[in-house]
């Protein structure tokens, strides 16, 4: 019996082989998530409490039933390859909205936006297109405490992550000035999150500045991931974007920056896997041109579904409305014996622990079955700091009664320590 090219078989050799796999995917970490569920494994939570899961920001509320019409209404599509571009209605309605939201009038549909499955899939594939592995050591910078795909995406796309932390003697903002020039010489993508995961921190204007100075200086490219955006506090005041601080500041075209923006928590629908991204034309030309490959393309069904998600602010008031009330509530149940203060904007309670974050975790689940994350989790140590470590992140997305309940318990807990 031969092989290839009439080779003896030996089917030892055969057996015995390892497949080839990518040398980066060691050096993922486990996602928080699964830390999560081992940190847990094998306690029994105490059966007098029912549970309340507040690790994950999976938005609770129902999605609107004008959103489903639409999905159901479209499933005909279902019959038609979709385009990577996606449908010139979506991205109208989309242009539409960034006018409406950010005052930007002129966008172009065609160069200037993308709908993408979600943020997550493309705040991952934007690395793989920018990344030049080339060059030596390059860098990619994110905040720390961190979303972790933006790690992922640094690693498998070749290059070295480094971090930011973001910490309460900062109020949580950026901090450029902690890395030394040498570092941002390398960088060649810098990830932010405004509002941030998991402080709420949102990026002002001084701050946008300061990041587009260094990207002129250094030539790399701004990933500005704003899923969070459309959940905050004070309808007048609703968070700057990164791309209105760039037409704020003069910056037409918006050079080196593109935004990623979602209907996951905006809308209630992170099952449906729509977001867009939008900035600078001559970076998303590649992107497209990756994502055609990648195949990428959201469902169509899906594209109508967005379309009407976009034209509607009513359910995003209402949602927004939502949140406030569970805040105000929780917050008050908490009173000072919790020291933690209201963020500045998305869906998450950023608190200080007493003890370790893992400890106060794990502890919290047996003796009052509520599930958060620690914040170790969420971060990395770098030059000697874990910014995450002896905080935990709430995610207040359940319904108001269950995360009235919660924080009851949590003081309680609190109090006991």
């Amino acid at each position: 019996m031969h092989g290839l090219r009439g080779r003896p078989y030996n089917p030892r050799l055969s057996l015995a082989s390892e497949p080839v796999l990518n040398p980066s995917l060691s050096l993922l970490q486990p996602y928080a998530f699964e830390r999560l569920n081992a940190l847990l494994h094998g306690v029994q939570p105490n059966p007098v409490y029912s549970p309340i899961k507040l690790y994950i920001g999976e938005p609770k509320h129902p999605t609107p039933q004008f959103i489903r019409d639409a999905l159901t209404g479209s499933l005909d599509q279902l019959a038609i390859y979709p385009t990577t571009l996606g449908v010139p209605p979506l991205r109208a309605a989309i242009a539409e909205w960034m006018a409406k939201r950010y005052g930007l009038a002129d966008l172009d549909p065609a160069t200037q936006i993308i709908p993408v499955n979600g943020s997550r899939e493309a705040l991952f594939g934007l690395a793989q297109v920018v990344i030049d592995r080339t060059r030596p050591d390059p860098v990619v910078l994110m905040p720390n405490p961190f979303y972790q795909i933006y790690e992922g995406a640094a690693l498998l796309g070749g290059a070295r992550p480094d971090y930011m932390h973001t910490t309460a003697d900062n109020d949580y903002a950026l901090n450029p000035g902690q890395l030394p020039g040498s570092v941002w010489a390398k960088a060649q993508l810098v990830y932010v999150c405004s509002p941030g995961n998991p402080t709420g921190t949102v990026m002002d204007l001084n701050d946008w500045r300061q990041l587009f100075e260094l990207s002129d200086r250094y030539g790399f490219i701004i990933a500005s991931d704003e899923c969070y955006s459309e959940i905050y506090f004070d309808e007048g005041s609703a968070p700057l974007g990164g791309m209105q601080a760039a037409r704020q500041l003069g910056r037409d075209g918006f050079p080196r920056l593109i935004m990623f923006s979602s209907l996951s928590k905006r809308s209630n629908c992170p099952g449906l896997r729509s977001g867009f991204v939008a900035g600078d034309a001559s970076i998303l030309k590649p992107y497209l041109l990756y994502r055609t490959y990648q195949g990428g393309a959201m469902p169509p069904a899906n594209f109508m579904a967005s379309v009407v998600a976009w034209q509607d602010e009513a359910h995003v008031v209402e949602n927004r409305r939502l949140y406030r009330e569970k805040f105000d509530a929780v917050l008050k149940i908490f009173g000072e014996a919790v020291p933690v203060e209201r963020p500045q904007a998305a869906f998450y309670l950023w608190l200080k622990t007493p003890i370790s974050d893992t400890d106060f975790a794990r502890r919290l689940y047996a003796e009052y079955n509520v599930s958060v994350l620690p914040g170790s989790f969420m971060a990395r140590t770098a030059r000697g700091v874990n910014p995450g470590e002896n905080y935990v992140r709430i995610a207040l997305v359940a319904s108001t009664a269950e995360c009235v309940d919660a924080a009851s318990r949590i003081r309680e807990f609190y109090e006991g320590l």
